[in-house]
Order: structure tokens, then sequence, then C-alpha cells
């Protein structure tokens, strides 16, 4: 530790060779996938810089100018022996990789290459041009597959948005009910936190049964399973909150969430909806996907500035304050005609973010006077 700390550095001594050095010119530079597993005393005498995934467009550029012309050379092929589209690119990136970095791309490339070696090897001399219908001959059936349609087509099912090391990604959560006393099942190895979460979702439901539409006696005589799919992997964090709210709705009010949406945010148990992390990495996961629309808390919104100008005009983002503003806009069948409730505002004329922004106000039910949008602070 005193060789990362200025203020001991100057005189580091050698624990083995007893001799003095002064490391304080010394810039020391650490990576990391997760700050989890970093213990506090070192975390604390760092500085941390957060380095976000790549987009689509920066991984083509990437493949192009230099992973490309690596691959030809570590194989042996003549710059420019194998032509790539940047179609089949762009299906590489979405189809054979899921990724924030491009490790993986790279091994798709070389698998490439070494095909083509293989024929020159045995004669066939050929430049090769390679295209979405040819890239299965090199690289095999598709590894990753859109789920969102299949997924989306019943009730009691929500998109939501997590962010783990490798980026953002989808996380789909599923709701079901049976005759029985009431119980709530949480199946997907769940931490404590999303436990808690779901926890404070169903118990929102219940007690707001009547304004959400709900008969009050069904949570009373059905139990209630919330599942979490890819069981092996485990998973934690309170910004499922929303995504739960949303699915727990959709069955008990028969109406499907909309196939274009995902959310993120951690929820109160009156209703509020709280700051969650990563919600560049959770937008950029929504755009790979062909998300239309993204909701996300609204005092997440100072960060939406970060999200990169190539996704302008693609997606919409909406902030939420309350669940009120899910149960509005989030199932289908709903009229979403804006209200008083709701500015829409150009982003153009305020900071330069994905293309429409929605700020919503909504009722507590408790008093029923409006709550203005939160105003904007960044996560803890």
């Amino acid at each position: 530790l005193e060789v990362l700390d200025p203020e001991q550095n100057g005189t580091f001594s050698d624990h083995y060779l007893e001799v003095p050095f002064d490391l304080s010119k010394v810039m020391f530079i650490a990576t990391a996938n997760m700050l989890d597993p970093i213990p506090p005393a070192l975390l604390d005498r760092m500085e941390v810089i957060e380095i976000s995934g790549y987009i689509e467009e920066e991984k083509l550029y990437i493949a192009r100018h230099f992973l490309i012309p690596k691959q030809h050379k570590e194989h042996g092929l003549a710059p420019g022996h194998v032509q790539i589209a940047d179609d089949a690119l762009r299906k590489i990136c979405r189809e054979y990789t899921r990724e924030a970095g491009v490790r993986s791309l790279e091994r798709e490339i070389a698998t490439l290459c070494r095909t083509v070696a293989m024929d020159v090897v045995e004669g066939d001399l050929a430049p090769r041009e390679v295209s979405t219908q040819t890239l299965p001959d090199y690289l095999g059936p598709q590894k990753f597959h859109s789920e969102m349609a299949d997924r989306m087509s019943v009730t009691g099912v929500a998109t939501g948005l997590a962010w783990t090391a490798a980026g953002g990604k989808l996380l789909f959560v599923e709701v079901t009910k049976m005759k029985g006393t009431g119980k709530l099942l949480l199946t997907g190895q769940l931490g404590d936190v999303m436990k808690e979460s779901a926890h404070a979702a169903v118990s929102y439901v219940r007690s707001n049964a009547r304004q959400l539409q709900i008969d009050e006696d069904v949570m009373l005589n059905q139990d209630i399973h919330i599942h979490f799919p890819s069981g092996a992997i485990p998973k934690d964090g309170p910004s499922a909150g929303v995504t739960i709210f949303a699915a727990l709705l959709s069955l008990l009010s028969g109406k499907k969430v909309r196939s274009d949406v995902a959310m993120t945010g951690e929820i109160t148990l009156r209703g509020v909806v709280l700051p969650v992390g990563g919600i560049k990495e959770k937008i950029l996961a929504a755009h790979r996907a062909g998300v239309k629309e993204v909701f996300i808390p609204t005092k997440n919104e100072k960060e939406l500035i970060d999200v990169p100008q190539e996704i302008q005009g693609e997606l919409h983002v909406r902030l939420l304050a309350h669940l009120d503003d899910v149960a509005a806009w989030a199932l289908e069948g709903e009229d979403r005609v804006a209200s008083a409730s709701e500015a829409l505002i150009p982003l153009a004329k305020k900071t330069p973010i994905p293309a429409v922004l929605e700020h919503q106000a909504s009722e507590t039910p408790e008093s029923g006077t409006p709550v203005p949008s939160p105003s904007k602070q960044k996560p803890s």
C-alpha cells in the first residue's frame, strides 16, 4: 500500500533488499474488470477512470483498420486478400460476439482468416469477398440470437437492463401465478438485494391494487413465481425493481409489456424510482438489441450526456419519477398520448443526448398531488 500512497512512497524501502527507493515521481497504472474485488484500502489510494465499452461503429473502425490487417499478416495473407463487407462485419458483431470490447471479434476474424489460409495452402489463391450470405461458411451458424420477439409474446414478461463487467446486457423477468396462499417464489440465482427488490415490487402492487385496477384478492389466493432466466449466472443489485413491477403488472392486468421497451431503476415502497449505475452501458445494450425506448430514473438524466452521438435519434429515453409512469407507458394498449404531467423537451435545445426525452410527473397515491421530476443527482 505504501508504494501507491504519495505521502509515503518518497521513502519506500523494499522489504526484501532493505534498500530505499524514491517512487514519488512514478505513475502507477492498474487495470481491472471489476472494482468490487479490490480491497477498500487499496482502492482509496487510486483514482478510478471507468472506460466504457465500444459502440458498434467503433468496433467496425477498429476491425477495419487494425484487426483485419493484423490477422492478414499473422496468417501470411497478402494485404486485402480477404475483403469483409461492412454488413458482414456488423453481423459478426451482433450474431457471433457479445462483448464490450473486441477480443471475441478478433478471434472470429482470425478464424475466418485461418480458413482462407488453409485454402491458399491447398492451392486456391483467389481473393475472397465475405458477405452476410457467405459468412456462415467460414464461422458456422450464428451463436447469439435476439430474444425480444419470443420473450415478449406473452403477459408477465418484461425486459430490464443490467450492467456487468462485460458491459450492459438485457435482463428478462418472467412472472407467473398459480393457485396457492399468497407465497412469493424467487428463482434465478438471485442475491439478497435483488430478492428485496422483488419483495418491494410485490408489496407495492398489493398495497396499490385498486389504483392499478387489479383485483385486490388475487394475490391472496395465488402464489407468485418470479424467475430470472440464465439461472446459472448469479444476479444481484437493486436496478431490476422497475422491471419486476412491470412484469407483475402485466401478469395481473392481462396486458403485455411493449416489446420495444427496456427499463431500469430501483424502487421504494412508495413507488419512487431511485437512480442506478451503468446508465451509458445499459443504453448501449438496449441499442444493440434494437430497443426503441428506454425507461431510466429521473435522477440519472445528467448521465445521458455520455451517450455517444451516433445513437442520437435512434432511441427515445423516458425519465421515470414514480411507478405510476411505468404503469401508464410500459403496457400495450395503454393510451400513450402526452398528458399535462408530461413535457416533451427537444434535446437539441438542452444537451446533446438521445433524440427524444420526456419529463414526467406523477401523483402519489397518498396525497394525489403532482410530484415534480426530482432534482438531478448522480447516484453514489
